[in-house]
């Protein structure tokens, strides 16, 4: 008895990092997989014909039609976040400094990550189920028998679009943020006008929004990049095109959040390291 009960424990240890090496391996498998499918893609966008009027109708799409969404949560963003960190620092009396510390924070962190968050959420959900819906009714499999390349018409003007557009909304994102915060602190909190100003001016620095819009840049070809790919490789008819959106909307959003850490220790270091 105690035997049968040992060999049963020891087949589902087994069972258990068999899965894990699987689901690891798998990873592995399919990010080479989207790391081809996008070098593959980036690399047509170059070649003839030139698919220039995709790339700006996806622009108007990724970044125009973003807008709105992005100016309304940057304003409420920026105010929110300016409410928070002066009432921290009016309990040591450096209420002087919220202008700079929320301009640092915005720039740096909250605008580009907000930024891929909802623009992933609301261009990339849209890429993946418009080209889901085109593989499951054949309309890509028609492409190649046209001879048109579908990774360059329907992939490469969405990837570059993201990359370009997301720099710009993120600028976007920081300047209404920053509108934001001094609506609340100087209209509202009563602060020190000349002193916000001057403080932010003092602390903010160039890298610092440069930081934010390079971390938008690879955000956006991030996003784009996993939910092209979800899209484009879609199977299972209707159902498959739902569990194509929304893996690849997830995968985008987590994946955002995790990279930006990394980013952030990476541009850090290669400030310190060019200074």
């Amino acid at each position: 008895m105690v035997e049968q009960i040992r060999q049963k424990v020891n087949h589902y240890i087994d069972l258990a990092f068999l899965t894990l090496w699987q689901t690891f391996e798998g990873f592995i498998y399919e990010v080479g997989d989207v790391f081809s499918f996008g070098a593959y893609s980036l690399k047509t966008f170059f070649s003839k014909p030139y698919r220039f009027k995709e790339f700006v109708q996806q622009m108007e799409f990724i970044g125009n039609k973003s807008i709105f969404i992005v100016v309304l949560t940057g304003t409420f963003t920026g105010m929110a976040l300016s409410f928070q960190v002066y009432l921290g620092f009016k309990m040591v009396n450096a209420t002087s400094l919220t202008g700079p510390i929320v301009a640092m924070g915005i720039a740096r962190e909250l605008g580009p990550v907000l930024t891929g968050l909802i623009v992933s959420a609301r261009a990339g959900g849209a890429m993946a189920a418009n080209l889901g819906s085109m593989r499951v009714s054949e309309q890509i499999d028609a492409l190649e028998v046209m001879g048109v390349e579908p990774q360059e018409y329907l992939v490469a003007p969405r990837i570059w679009a993201s990359i370009i557009a997301l720099p710009l909304l993120t600028g976007v994102f920081d300047f209404v943020a920053m509108i934001g915060s001094y609506f609340l602190c100087i209209r509202v909190l009563e602060m020190d006008e000349a002193i916000f100003w001057d403080k932010t001016a003092l602390w903010l620095n160039p890298a610092h929004i440069n930081e934010g819009l390079i971390k938008g840049a690879v955000f956006g070809a991030v996003f784009s990049l996993i939910c092209t790919y979800r899209g484009f490789n879609t199977k299972g008819g209707a159902r498959g095109v739902g569990d194509a959106t929304n893996r690849g909307v997830v995968l985008s959003m987590v994946m955002i959040i995790i990279l930006d850490f990394f980013l952030m220790n990476l541009i850090e270091v290669y400030y310190k390291w060019t200074a």
